[in-house]
C-alpha cells in the first residue's frame, strides 16, 4: 500500500466507533456483500501461461521444471503455485474499499502449527512472499476456493463443500464482529494457542478427530533444528555437514570450486552478520553465540520452487548444537501490480514487517537482507528457522466434519491477523450479523474453482506440446 493509503488508514482508525461502523455500512451500498458471488473472467484475462512463465524468468532455470511438475499434479498442487493468476483475477472483483494486510496466499495449507517465542504451540499462519495491504476478500477468496478445491479432490458433495466454505466464512465474521467489540490491545494479544485448540476440537470434532489432533501437535513438537540436524547432515571429515540430496537439496561444496565456494561462503558469514542487525538486541546476542558450519540450497513449497533458498547450518556450544536457519528470496508481491507497491524499498523487510504484522507472534529469527548473489545481482532475501515446531494440516485425509472443523480455525486465524491492521469496526458492519456474504463467497469458491481446473489443464497441454518442462520430483 502505498504510504498517504496507509496513512489515511490509520486516520480512520482513529474515528469514533459509531463513524468506523458508518463507512462498512456505506461499503454496502458501493459493493453489495451479494456481489463477492460472481466470478466471471475477464475478456482480456491474462494468458495464465505467461503469467507463470513471467515467474519462472526471473528463477533458477534448472529449478523451474520442479515447479511445472508439482503443479501438474493436481489442480490444488496447481493452486498453491498459482497466488499471481489468482491475484490478476482478483484484480477485476468487486471490493468493499476497505483494507488490511494481506497475506496474499492465504490457502488452507498455509494455516499450520507454530512455535511462540515462549516455547507454546500456536495456530497461525505460515506464509507471507506476497503480503501487502490489500482488499481483505482477497484473502478469504484465496482462502475459501482452496476449500472447494480440496473438497473436490477428496470427493465430497456440492452441499459438503458449500457447508465448508460457508462455515469458513461465518467463522471469519463472527470472529471480525468479536474484535470490533473488543480492546485494541486485547485484539494484538489475541491467539490461538494448544489449549484453545484442545477447547475447540472437543467442541466440533470427535473422539478420533481429538486423537488426530493431540498426535499432530505432538509431532509439531518434534520438528526443530534437532530433527533436521538428524535428517539431513552427514559427518564428514569429523564434522557435521548437509548431506546431498539432489536437486532438492545441494550443499554448496557440490554448486561451485573451491575457490568461488571460498568467496561465496565468505558472503554468507557476511551475510548473517547483516541479517542480525535486523533483529532485536538479545537475539543478535543469541545469534552471534552460533558459529556458520555450512550451507545448502534447498527446493521449497511448489509456488516458491526456482527461488534462491539457501539453508544455513550453525553450530553453538558444540557440534551437537544445531541451529538450522533458512534464508529465501523475496521478490515483488503477486499483489503489487494491482493495489501499488510496497512501502518498503527492501523486498524482504516487506515480508518480515507483514508476517509481524499478521502473526499473533513471530520467529525469534525473523529478519532481513539484500545480497549480491553468484551471478553478481542484488537480491532480496528474509530469514528465519527452517523448522520451529511446525504442523501442517493433510487436507487428503480429512472427511466432511474435520475439513469444516479446521476451516472454522482459519476464519477466525485470518479475521484476527486482519483485525490488528485494517479497520475491525468498519470491516464486521459491513459484513453484517446476516450470512449473505458467507452464502457468495460459496458461490464464488465453486465459480473459481472451475477457473483453477480449467487452468490447471492449460498447464498440462503447455507441458505436453512442450512450450513448458516439467519434471516429477518427491513432493513438497
Amino acid at each position: 500500500m502505498p504510504q498517504n493509503a496507509t496513512t489515511a488508514l490509520r486516520a480512520a482508525a482513529h474515528a469514533t466507533p459509531e463513524e468506523r461502523a458508518a463507512l462498512g455500512k456505506e461499503a454496502r451500498r458501493r459493493s453489495p456483500r451479494s456481489g463477492h458471488a460472481e466470478y466471471k473472467p475477464s475478456p482480456d484475462r491474462p494468458d495464465p501461461m505467461a503469467i507463470l512463465e513471467a515467474q519462472s524468468a526471473t528463477r533458477v532455470p534448472e529449478l523451474v521444471p520442479i515447479r511445472y511438475g508439482r503443479m501438474t499434479e493436481s489442480p490444488f498442487r496447481f493452486y498453491r503455485g498459482a497466488a499471481a493468476i489468482m491475484a490478476s483475477d482478483l484484480a477485476g472483483s468487486p471490493r468493499s474499499g476497505l483494507t488490511a494486510q494481506l497475506c496474499g496466499d492465504a490457502h488452507l495449507l498455509n494455516f499450520r502449527l507454530l512455535a511462540s517465542p515462549e516455547r507454546k504451540l500456536m495456530f497461525d499462519i505460515n506464509d507471507f512472499d506476497e503480503t501487502l495491504p490489500g482488499p481483505w476478500e482477497w484473502d478469504v477468496k484465496r482462502l475459501s476456493a482452496s476449500f472447494v478445491i480440496a473438497g473436490r479432490a477428496n470427493d465430497f458433495d456440492d452441499a459438503e463443500r458449500a457447508r465448508i466454505v460457508r462455515s469458513t466464512v461465518r467463522s471469519y465474521r463472527e470472529a471480525m464482529i468479536r474484535f470490533a467489540g473488543m480492546r485494541t490491545i486485547d485484539v494484538w494479544y489475541a491467539g490461538i494457542d494448544a489449549d484453545r485448540l484442545e477447547d475447540m476440537a472437543s467442541a466440533r470434532l470427535h473422539k478420533r478427530g481429538q486423537k488426530n489432533l493431540a498426535r499432530a501437535m505432538a509431532k509439531a513438537r518434534t520438528r526443530d533444528s534437532l530433527q533436521a540436524f538428524a535428517k539431513v547432515t552427514e559427518t564428514v571429515d569429523g564434522r557435521p555437514m548437509i548431506a546431498a540430496d539432489p536437486p532438492l537439496l545441494v550443499p554448496i561444496s557440490d554448486i561451485l570450486p573451491d575457490v568461488e565456494r571460498t568467496a561465496l561462503e565468505r558472503q554468507f558469514r557476511g551475510l548473517i552478520e547483516r541479517y542480525g542487525r535486523t533483529l532485536a538486541s538479545d537475539r543478535r546476542t543469541l545469534l552471534e553465540d552460533y558459529r556458520l558450519a555450512d550451507v545448502a540450497r534447498k527446493v521449497v513449497g511448489v509456488g516458491s520452487v526456482g527461488t534462491r533458498c539457501w539453508i544455513f547450518l550453525l553450530l553453538g556450544r558444540d557440534d551437537r548444537d544445531p541451529l538450522f536457519l533458512q534464508a529465501k528470496e523475496a521478490d515483488t508481491s503477486v499483489l503489487a501490480a494491482h493495489v501499488g507497491a510496497s512501502m518498503y524499498r527492501n523486498e524482504g523487510e516487506r515480508v518480515v514487517a507483514g508476517q509481524r504484522l499478521m502473526q499473533a507472534t513471530s520467529d525469534i529469527f525473523l529478519g532481513w537482507e539484500r545480497v549480491d548473489g553468484i551471478d553478481g545481482k542484488k537480491r532480496d532475501f528474509y530469514v528465519r528457522q527452517l523448522r520451529d515446531w511446525k504442523g501442517i494440516a493433510m487436507p487428503e485425509t480429512m472427511n466432511p466434519r474435520r475439513m469444516e472443523a479446521f476451516g472454522e480455525l482459519c476464519g477466525v486465524t485470518l479475521a484476527r491477523a486482519h483485525a490488528r491492521s485494517g479497520d475491525r469496526i468498519a470491516i464486521a458492519a459491513y459484513l453484517g450479523g446476516g450470512d449473505s456474504f458467507d452464502r457468495a463467497l460459496a458461490t464464488f469458491a465453486e465459480a473459481y474453482a472451475d477457473q483453477n481446473e480449467r487452468d490447471h489443464q492449460a498447464l498440462l497441454d503447455a507441458v505436453s506440446t512442450g512450450r513448458l518442462p516439467a519434471e516429477e520430483l518427491p513432493a513438497a
